[in-house]
């Protein structure tokens, strides 16, 4: 064979090599990811011939269903509404699938290697197959109340049961309803798709419970006096209590909420600090403390946890760098670059409320076979010990002193709650800028059966004059009342 003939056979072998290695690449290492690529319309089309597993409340209510249909899509879709959008997502021939449609969409579509078995039954008898269903923690009723309270602002509610981290509630406003994206008209789906995507709009369709970040502003001094706590601090320990403190090596100044008093004015006490939410204490103590020891009490409270699942992805909470000593004065009021999501903070009230012990964040109790047998049960699991049990009721005492002293409106008669307002400032200008209002709490104090956090973002119609006490609380109590009321 001459030497032109040899290149060109080689040069076709090596073609027919790398078409192999393309073809095995596609159809075996990376055919899993494709099949579940929510823009494969093939698979989606045919996850529409069987019947989809449903979804639905604690209480057995139903929050995503299916009705058979007498087009060339057998089933079509339904959803509870809005109020339940950031729990169950949408499921859409267009759009593919969010929330909990998409992270259990195997399990839903009847995929899931936990059905195999009644796969194959299934095939032998001739049935139709089906998909697994998914029971959640959620309490329906809560979560409307919860979704109603916040109708007029945009925000959240997320509502954990401290003892096994169950997810009772978990809101965002505005909302969408999933049932347009689900409609098996596309041209429905793609001008409901253009109105919840309007360019500076609202984004209804951000997941605000679970991937909203936002400053956490003095919600965040719980996490400062547990660190303080674990170093040997108590209650009773003296803090800064001047009015208005100068950040190190700055001009900048650093005041309590309208230049008051914290104390005597020169100190004051740990629990005296927490309860008027003195920004001067919690700066200095912070820095005190120094940034390492803010971390590590931070990440036993769940922040810079970066594999959390509820089984939702849930964004990152945390402190930031903390590059100087500034920031680390900033830090402990919850300002600079501390961020953290509405879950994070309900986590971090529902760890005090457990007595300093942390329970995975979690939305699914129940996995159900077709016949709603179950298979598996989430009964909650052990996270970390954040605290010890006499430094979270050291804690829980100073929130029932800070609820004391936050504003009245929608106070519960008869209930002893524990709590931390914030108000949180952002952006660029923050002087002009709206804050946003935060209420994290738990109750009863004595023996609490849920935990709450509530933002209103940008401090809703109260503009900037908007406090958590004013804004944020008046929501969480309701929530709280509404489910204590229902026991």
């Amino acid at each position: 064979m001459n030497t032109p003939l040899r290149r060109v056979g080689l040069a076709m072998m090596a073609m027919m090599l790398l078409l192999l290695g393309n073809a095995t690449y596609v159809q075996v290492i990376k055919a899993d990811d494709y099949r579940k690529d929510p823009l494969n319309r093939r698979v989606v089309l045919d996850q529409y011939s069987r019947e989809r597993g449903q979804i639905i409340a604690a209480g057995g209510e139903p929050l995503a269903t299916v009705e058979k249909t007498t087009d060339r899509l057998r089933y079509l879709r339904k959803y509870a509404g809005p109020a339940f959008a950031p729990v169950t997502g949408y499921f859409s021939t267009v759009y593919g699938a969010s929330g909990l449609e998409r992270t259990e969409d195997d399990l839903l579509n009847g995929s899931d290697d936990r059905l195999f078995a009644r796969r194959v039954s299934a095939l032998i008898t001739g049935r139709d197959p089906k998909g697994g269903s998914l029971q959640l923690t959620i309490d329906a009723a809560l979560q409307e109340v919860a979704y109603e309270k916040l109708q007029g602002v945009n925000g959240s509610v997320v509502a954990i049961r401290p003892q096994t981290g169950e997810i009772l509630a978990m809101v965002g406003t505005p909302s969408y309803d999933p049932n347009r994206l689900a409609s098996h008209d596309v041209e429905e789906q793609q001008a409901a798709w253009k109105e919840l995507n309007v360019p500076g709009g609202d984004l209804p369709m951000l997941n605000r419970p679970v991937a909203g970040l936002y400053a956490p502003g003095s919600t965040f001094k719980l996490i400062v006096a547990a660190a303080a706590l674990a170093d040997g601090r108590t209650k009773e320990s003296k803090v800064d209590g001047r009015p208005v403190i100068t950040l190190p090596g700055t001009v900048t100044p650093l005041p309590n909420f309208n230049d008051s008093n914290c104390g005597d004015g020169v100190t004051a006490t740990l629990q005296e600090a927490l309860a008027k939410s003195c920004n001067t204490a919690f700066a200095v103590l912070a820095n005190e403390l120094g940034k390492d020891k803010l971390r590590k009490a931070a990440a036993k409270f769940g922040f810079d946890d970066d594999d959390l699942r509820i089984p939702l992805a849930v964004e990152t909470s945390t402190l930031g760098p903390m590059p100087d000593e500034p920031s680390v004065f900033q830090t402990g009021i919850g300002q600079r670059d501390v961020l953290v999501t509405p879950l994070e903070n309900a986590v971090v009230a529902a760890t005090i409320a457990n007595g300093g012990v942390r329970m995975r964040p979690h939305l699914v109790q129940k996995i159900l076979a077709p016949d709603l047998q179950v298979i598996s049960e989430d009964k909650g699991d052990e996270v970390a010990d954040a605290m010890e049990a006499d430094e979270a009721r050291a804690l829980r005492d100073m929130m029932i002193e800070s609820e004391k002293n936050t504003f009245k409106g929608g106070q519960l008669s008869g209930v002893t709650i524990a709590s931390k307002t914030g108000t949180a400032e952002h952006g660029e200008d923050v002087k002009s800028t709206k804050p946003h209002a935060w209420y994290v709490a738990f109750a009863p104090a004595e023996k609490p059966e849920i935990a709450i956090a509530v933002i209103v973002e940008n401090g809703g119609d109260a503009g900037l004059a908007a406090t958590g006490g004013r804004v944020a609380a008046p929501i969480g109590r309701a929530v709280i009342g509404a489910y204590l009321g229902s026991r």
